[in-house]
């Protein structure tokens, strides 16, 4: 199975419609949201085509193929125009490895879940990265709405035992075996 990851999109309506593009033409068969899907953030600007209800509108027609984990942008109000469910974490069994998914406001890399897990893979930061930490991956596949620190809008693909992270333009940022 594929899986698409992304996270921060912050309702921007430009960014989610990409997302629905990239999901068909990278053939894969989740669309993760690792959180803040619909509100901006108060620290945060405002994102190209900033439409939360157009957002929920292409989230929703893409609900059989969406896993949305909840981020700290999202609150209870948010299920009220999504036809989908807001979970809290996600692991994934891919090749025979674990990876566990979750926004990163509580885990990430300088707060590690106890449980181990082959790779862990997380949003909140606004920063494409994958790197190794001791036996395990940790990856974030940055924002595609509004990246930080001079990254580019990116996502990440988990296949077998396999993340890659690309950036909007489909090019190959970074890659790494679990």
């Amino acid at each position: 199975m594929k899986f698409l990851l992304a996270s921060d999109l912050h309702g921007s309506a430009f960014y989610a419609e990409k997302l629905k593009e990239l999901l068909e033409l990278e053939k894969a068969d989740k669309l993760v949201l690792l959180g803040d899907i619909y509100n901006h953030g108060p620290r945060n600007p405002l994102p190209k085509d900033y439409a939360p209800m157009k957002v929920a509108e292409i989230l929703n027609s893409l609900k059989q193929k969406l896993i949305v984990i909840k981020g700290n942008c999202d609150s209870q109000v948010d299920t009220l125009i999504s036809e989908f469910s807001f979970i809290e974490d996600l692991v994934i069994v891919s090749g025979g490895k674990t990876v566990f998914c979750t926004h990163g406001h509580v885990f990430n890399k300088d707060k590690m879940p106890q449980t181990h897990f082959d790779a862990v893979v997380y949003g909140h930061f606004h920063t494409g990265f994958i790197e190794k930490q001791g036996a395990t991956t940790i990856a974030n596949p940055g924002s595609v709405s509004l990246p930080k620190n001079d990254t580019p809008s990116s996502y990440i693909l988990l296949e077998d035992e396999k993340l890659t992270l690309k950036g909007l333009d489909g090019k190959v940022i970074k890659n790494a075996s679990l």
